[in-house]
């Protein structure tokens, strides 16, 4: 019994001594007295040692003091402890982990600078999947090839999405298909992603950009990069100005898109609503500041100091897919996938 009381108690403290070496802290422990109390852990200062001196060494406890430092020239990798290094200036490489990801950190520290392509898969990021991040609201796109006067005013909003290089096309004309929410589902469900562009009657151009589309399940479709605007008129920013006002998601991706098989367009429960009653099909509603940021004055309507507004016209526009080619979000949200 005695024996294997002092095998516990050598387990429990060579456990306890390995934690808080982690930290980079040596302690002493002192065994309980003769008459059964137990005396205090003495703390003691941890002396250096030829192995632990080397500028170069590095411990598991190192990770955790540099979470969030950033890389200084001159650090070195696990892997290259003992070796003889120099760094320049034009050779910094960036450290040993990237400050920005959490993960990066700790495989960074451990196995030295991430690779471009990991096992020859490309990584994760805007390049390749630019809806998972907010909209931009200071780069623009350029027109393409073939775009009309109305594409061109749209095309330079849809930088950073999935429709930027895309032709687009014209699905749904409100004045051409009818004013109701059944002509207006008929031309828009199931085609991926698109824009609406609106003209109330006193000419003010504005809409939003639904990344994940229409399929009229009656659902709230979520997404961080949608995004309302207003059109200035002009066709781009080489001509020193900017092709309008853009106004991001706020509050997280939900309820960017409300898509209920009974209504025209509707972006957030509030902030554009185009409901398309058979009482007033043209009237648009809007309020800013709870799903979609306000305007940069302050204003909590698209439509400036009005609330609601008559519309003259109303468009959607759509990417064009060739034949066979797969289009993202044709389904219900839990299985639309990009």
């Amino acid at each position: 019994m005695v024996k294997q009381t002092s095998a516990t108690m050598l387990l429990l403290r060579g456990g306890l001594a390995a934690i808080l070496s982690i930290r980079g802290r040596a302690f002493a422990f002192v065994p309980p007295s003769h008459d059964g109390r137990h005396a205090h852990a003495i703390q003691r200062p941890r002396q250096p040692s030829s192995s632990s001196s080397s500028s170069s060494s590095l411990r598991l406890g190192d990770f955790f003091n540099n979470i969030g430092r950033k890389p200084r020239r001159g650090d070195v990798a696990a892997d290259d402890v003992g070796k003889k290094t120099t760094t320049s200036a034009s050779e910094d490489d960036g450290g040993y982990y990237d400050v920005d990801d959490p993960i990066e950190k700790i495989f960074g520290f451990f196995f030295g600078k991430k690779e471009e392509a990991p096992l020859g898969m490309p990584r994760f990021g805007r390049d390749r999947f630019p809806e998972q991040y907010p909209a931009t609201i200071d780069e623009w796109a350029m027109p393409l090839d073939g775009d009309d006067a109305e594409m061109s005013a749209l095309r330079p909003l849809l930088k950073n999405t999935n429709l930027e290089t895309r032709k687009l096309r014209l699905t749904y004309d409100a004045n051409r298909d009818g004013w109701d929410p059944k002509s207006f589902h008929a031309k828009v469900d199931r085609q991926g992603g698109g824009i609406v562009l609106c003209t109330t009657k006193s000419g003010l151009r504005c809409g939003g950009y639904n990344p994940k589309g229409w399929v009229g399940y009656g659902e709230a479709r979520g997404s961080i990069a949608a995004f309302l605007f207003v059109l200035n008129g002009k066709s781009g920013s080489n001509d020193g100005g900017t092709p309008g006002i853009k106004l991001r998601k706020v509050g997280g991706p939900g309820l960017a898109q409300m898509d209920m098989p009974e209504t025209g367009p509707q972006f957030s429960p509030d902030a554009l609503v185009i409901r398309m009653d058979s009482r007033e099909p043209k009237l648009a509603r809007s309020k800013l500041g709870s799903y979609y940021e306000r305007m940069p004055d302050g204003t909590n309507s698209l439509f400036g100091k009005e609330s609601a507004v008559q519309l003259k016209d109303l468009r959607v526009y759509h990417g064009v897919y060739a034949m066979n080619e797969y289009i993202p979000f044709t389904d219900a949200e839990p299985f639309a996938l990009y």
